[in-house]
């Protein structure tokens, strides 16, 4: 008995031997394969490593914690045909793309007006009197219509009507709508994607803007 059981232990290591050896793979017998391939090829080449210094290091970390170099859009104008060139001069050395003329349109400005005054100190008693009924008023950009004052500005002659009916019946007798500014046409000056590199160039513009301020676009 003793001799029968250790000739089915050797039996059955020699088939675990001939199993895991892939020699009964003809008659199906044979271990799942184990393919590692796709780690393989995200190993990190030895070849490519570099060992950084300390001073290098710190600074390849700083620069990492940097925020991304924002861009943003501005845009100048409405500038006159007789301006555009001085502002194409100065432009053409600029990146291609990096700005960009377009026709542009200020629509006309009417106001309800009150004045002229004879003097500064009649303007002053007006301006006492719409503060006692409690009505706003604003200065003039038209130096033409001083002494005087705005009681409101709007994009329309019909919307400045409105509003002159409305102060008249709170006691305002002496108001008109005046046209403050007619519409203009021209074009406008666009740097749709100004980064760092644009930034440090914009005082170049200088005084081709003719006094006009840059702004976000809109």
């Amino acid at each position: 008995m003793l001799r029968l059981t250790v000739l089915l232990l050797l039996l059955a290591n020699a088939a675990f031997f001939a199993w895991s050896q892939g020699l009964l793979a003809p008659w199906g017998l044979a271990p799942a394969q184990q393919s590692e391939s796709h780690r393989l090829a995200q190993q990190i080449k030895p070849q490519a490593l570099r060992v950084l210094g300390g001073e290098e290091a710190r600074r390849i970390e700083a620069t990492a914690a940097l925020p991304a170099k924002s861009q943003e859009c501005l845009q100048a104008g409405l500038f006159e045909e007789t301006q555009i060139g001085a502002l194409k001069q100065v432009l053409g050395p600029w990146p291609d793309g990096s700005w960009v003329l377009e026709p542009g349109v200020e629509p006309a400005h009417w106001i309800v007006y009150i004045g002229k005054y004879a003097s500064a100190e009649n303007l002053s008693r007006k301006k006492a009197e719409l503060r006692q009924i409690g009505i706003a008023f604003e200065a003039l950009s038209d130096p033409a219509l001083e002494p005087g004052l705005s009681l409101g500005g709007f994009a329309t002659e019909a919307a400045a009507r409105q509003q002159l009916e409305a102060v008249s019946q709170r006691g305002v007798r002496s108001a008109k709508v005046v046209r403050e500014r007619a519409e203009l046409r021209g074009q406008v000056l666009k740097l749709p994607a100004v980064d760092e590199g644009l930034r440090s160039r914009l005082q170049e513009l200088g005084p081709a803007l003719h006094g006009k301020n840059l702004r976000p676009c809109r």
